[in-house]
């Protein structure tokens, strides 16, 4: 039980025998606990002694300080939860809408009716319970932006930040990745790492769902496929091992669309298997563009024992492949989304750019569509480019 503790402040020696006699049950049950002054000045003094004092009763008019200055001293030490109950004579209307102006909660008159002034304290009563309850979600609000700072921190340091990332293959190769998440943490992931001395991986990925559920799931995902890449040169049978494991720890229906690719450095052939994620895009050296076909396998995490098939494609010199997910092509502004055929009026001003200035440049155009609008899902990004 919450004890509610009363400051009354009266020069008029009856009115403590009055609250305690009319009070006395509450008291007596702990409910209500009184705290007495006779003057503004001992008033503050109490609320020194007792800033978790809930309800102060002040008359106005008192000696040494009334109680219109009490009440803008209360007001000073910014206690939300506190309520002033502002107490005078029935004439003096005056003082009264000077203190309610002020910020005073209600008003009794003398001589005081006992009934409506107990009616008036549980009135704020509830309104205190209330304020508490509105602070505890505020601290709670507070914490858990905290932890979202936090986790898009883990985040962001848990995908690959370092470009070129394989600088031993920097005449080979221009790798470059961008992840934006449209929450505090996101569900997007990419990832690349090295096979063998020849071969590379790379990894985009898209969780249904957004928030800490998908940012958690998308820490599990990427933990898996980078294991099961290790393990399997095949991108089929990777995405095969991975969907089992996924599949037998899902929960809530989650899943994860996964472009899973082993690139040959020697060669420029990308092998790959889309388990039901967005085509990546292809800029040929000469300006063209072309989509890869859509996926055939099904996404990861749903279905236990699935099946799933490899696909090939050469890239030339100076071709580059562009992985993405659906944030950028369904980037909205008002009815109309970014779209394939935008992506590819975005690529074909960047022919002979660098991985890094491609995503830029397409980041710039999402920008220049949207404008205003808000971004209403992840924005990520990995593309490789053969030198």
């Amino acid at each position: 039980m919450t004890v509610r503790k009363i400051l009354s402040v009266d020069d008029e020696e009856e009115i403590e025998f009055l609250m305690k006699q009319y009070f006395r049950r509450k008291i007596r049950s702990g409910e209500y606990e009184f705290f007495f002054a006779s003057t503004g000045v001992e008033g503050l003094a109490v609320l020194n002694d007792h800033p978790d004092i809930d309800i102060i009763l002040c008359d106005i008019n008192m000696p040494e300080m009334d109680g219109l200055t009490m009440l803008s001293k209360v007001n000073e030490m910014q206690n939300p939860a506190q309520r002033v109950i502002m107490v005078s004579a029935y004439g003096d209307l005056e003082n009264i809408r000077l203190a309610m102006n002020d910020g005073a909660f209600d008003f009794a008159t003398k001589p005081i009716d006992m009934d409506d002034l107990a009616r008036t304290i549980e009135k704020a009563i509830r309104q205190i319970d209330f304020v508490h309850e509105s602070q505890k979600e505020h601290k709670k609000l507070e914490g858990l932006e905290k932890d979202l700072a936090a986790a898009n921190q883990i985040q962001q340091f848990i995908l690959p930040r370092v470009f070129p990332p394989f600088p031993e293959d920097s005449d080979k190769l221009d790798i470059c990745a961008s992840m934006e998440a449209a929450k505090d943490v996101g569900g997007d992931f990419y990832d690349f790492f090295r096979i063998d001395d020849d071969r590379i991986a790379l990894v985009i990925a898209d969780v249904c769902g957004k928030g800490i559920p998908a940012a958690l799931y998308m820490a599990v995902s990427r933990t898996v496929i980078r294991t099961k890449g290790i393990q399997y040169d095949s991108p089929g049978v990777c995405m095969a091992e991975s969907n089992h494991m996924l599949a037998s720890y899902s929960f809530d229906y989650m899943f994860v669309t996964v472009f899973y690719a082993v690139y040959n450095t020697k060669t420029g052939l990308v092998t790959y298997c889309n388990a039901g994620h967005i085509p990546p895009h292809v800029l040929r050296v000469d300006g063209t563009t072309e989509e890869l076909p859509l996926p055939e396998n099904m996404v990861l995490g749903l279905k236990e024992g699935s099946d799933y098939k490899e696909s090939t494609l050469q890239l030339e010199h100076g071709d580059t492949l562009v992985m993405f997910t659906d944030g950028v092509t369904e980037a909205i502004r008002g009815r109309s989304m970014f779209g394939s055929k935008r992506l590819d009026l975005v690529l074909g001003g960047q022919i002979g750019n660098s991985s890094q200035k491609i995503i830029e440049g397409i980041k710039t155009g999402i920008n220049a569509f949207v404008g205003d609008t808000e971004q209403n899902d992840d924005i990520t990004m990995l593309v490789l480019k053969r030198k």
